[in-house]
């Protein structure tokens, strides 16, 4: 055991990087545990984490629904989706530890009997399993629920903490549609849980290579020298999925891409990207450094020719027919809701200014692929003649976040032979072939954070609401001018956006 925060392990030295750190007695609590996420992301990962150690022994899984169920029901659905999606291979004596701190707490979420079981359920387990008081609330519910949810653990008494343990909230995105209703939901969460205690879920800052851009900027010296409008050209942010909305039209529409994912992935990958060098690695100095960049973000004067929306039509994709957007069980054919957004921002300080950071994202584009790409300016002067470099573009440094993470170099070299040809070639480096141990699914990781009390990948309301502010102008313009641009299923996405880049004399990378 690597004790306690109260009983620090005096054998251990905090220099040692070979004991993992362990999450102290604790339990958690999920709520919507019948949903696809918990199914699929939240279950699983919390078998991964006991499957490497890295659970107390007494650790407890309580799932609260409207389902008319018995703990062994419970148990079986986990069971289920553990085998079917967890990253650890089944091991029997893990899955029985496990099961035995398992509950389940049938109830609406306005029902005060069913918190009332919920409470005294906590009670047992912190005798029974020695959890100590501690318990994380985890809401995988339709965001319309927040309110209510948070409000049943306050009039119950469950949100707060006994004496020395703590009460922590998990709150998925979306986190509001606007910046007025961010600020309404962080009041109502705020009423309840302090700030510290609240932990929002943005997966994408759970995965390894999000956290490997601040290794790669500051831990080498590289990087960082040319990290700045004096070399770089500009900044594309690409988040493409290849799928369409599925079934969530109901959560999809109204709501749109950039809602969807600029608000939050995008803007914080920018945010890493584009951040000064922290004063320390812990959640404040981050936060802060975020910050600043996030209040240096530039809308563009014309909203017209700087940011793009569209909407995907039928088409083909991986050699099988798919439909339109439009023609999507329960979407209202006249939607006017984007499944593609672009924009051009600008980071308006001393590094990076003129330099224009490129945002997109879309469903139904060419193929699956989160990248960074920071694109250098072409060399100042060239001795070559022309049609030696008619192949040569900008160098660049790639950073894909997945699915196949890593960091790509691009950059000239001479074609063998006896002429003089310069071409673009590139450096690849691929975590799954440096390091033999499989990276953990951000879930894992940040499941793992909640329990510790890590808030490093977490973003705070402050930059919750910037965000939003960043946004709500674009949404507000677009709401009044015109309708999305079509685009065919599996191109990567409408002709504006192209046309966007071409204005200023780019074009966006192939992934």
């Amino acid at each position: 055991m690597s004790g306690s925060a109260n009983h620090p392990n005096p054998l251990r030295s905090s220099q040692d990087r070979r004991l993992p750190r362990i999450a102290g007695p604790s339990g958690l609590v999920i709520f919507g545990v019948t949903g696809d996420l918990s199914r699929k992301k939240l279950m699983p990962a919390v078998y991964d984490l006991a499957n490497r150690g890295l659970l107390p022994p007494g650790f407890s899984l309580v799932g609260f629904a409207r389902r008319d169920w018995a703990t062994q029901d419970f148990c079986d659905v986990v069971h289920d989706s553990v085998k079917q999606y967890a990253r650890t291979p089944f091991r029997e004596e893990v899955w029985r530890q496990l099961a035995e701190g398992m509950r389940f707490v049938p109830g609406v979420f306005d029902d005060d009997e069913a918190f009332v079981s919920l409470r005294s359920t906590i009670e047992d387990l912190d005798k029974e399993r020695g959890t100590g008081g501690n318990f994380a609330f985890y809401l995988s519910v339709p965001p319309k629920f927040f309110p209510t949810v948070t409000r049943q653990l306050k009039k119950h008494g469950l949100a707060d903490a006994p004496a020395d343990s703590w009460r922590r909230a998990v709150i998925e995105k979306p986190f509001g549609h606007d910046l007025i209703s961010a600020q309404e939901l962080n009041q109502v969460v705020h009423d309840v849980f302090p700030p510290h205690e609240v932990f929002r879920i943005d997966h994408y800052l759970g995965k390894e290579t999000v956290q490997n851009i601040l290794a790669l900027r500051f831990a080498n010296t590289m990087f960082e020298p040319i990290w700045n409008r004096s070399f770089v050209d500009h900044v594309q942010i690409t988040m493409a999925e290849d799928i369409g909305i599925g079934g969530r039209a109901g959560y999809y529409d109204g709501i749109g891409a950039a809602r969807d994912v600029i608000q939050n992935h995008l803007l914080q990958l920018l945010a890493l990207t584009a951040m000064e060098e922290p004063a320390s690695f812990d959640a404040d100095a981050l936060v802060t450094e975020k910050l600043k960049v996030l209040h240096a973000v530039k809308l563009p004067a014309d909203l017209g020719r700087h940011t793009v929306r569209g909407q995907y039509t039928a088409g083909w994709q991986g050699g099988q027919k798919v439909g339109g957007y439009l023609e999507e069980e329960g979407i209202d054919p006249a939607s006017t809701t984007d499944t593609y957004a672009a924009m051009r921002l600008e980071v308006d300080n001393r590094r990076w200014a003129g330099v224009p950071f490129y945002l997109r994202t879309g469903k139904r584009l060419g193929r699956r692929v989160t990248e960074i790409a920071v694109v250098f300016q072409r060399a100042p002067y060239s001795p070559f003649d022309a049609t030696d470099t008619q192949e040569l573009g900008h160098n660049a440094l790639v950073i894909r976040v997945q699915p196949d993470e890593g960091i790509t170099v691009r950059f000239g070299s001479k074609v063998p032979g006896t002429q003089m040809e310069i071409r673009d070639v590139t450096m690849d480096f691929a975590y799954g072939e440096s390091f033999t141990e499989s990276s953990p699914e951000a879930y894992e990781r940040l499941l793992l954070d909640v329990l510790l009390g890590d808030a490093n990948l977490f973003p705070r309301h402050q930059e919750v609401e910037r965000s939003w502010e960043i946004l709500d102008p674009v949404e507000k313009y677009w709401a009044s001018h015109g309708k999305p641009e079509p685009y065919t299923s599996g191109s990567w996405g409408p002709a504006a956006a192209d046309d966007m880049l071409a204005r200023d004399g780019r074009s966006w990378r192939r992934p």
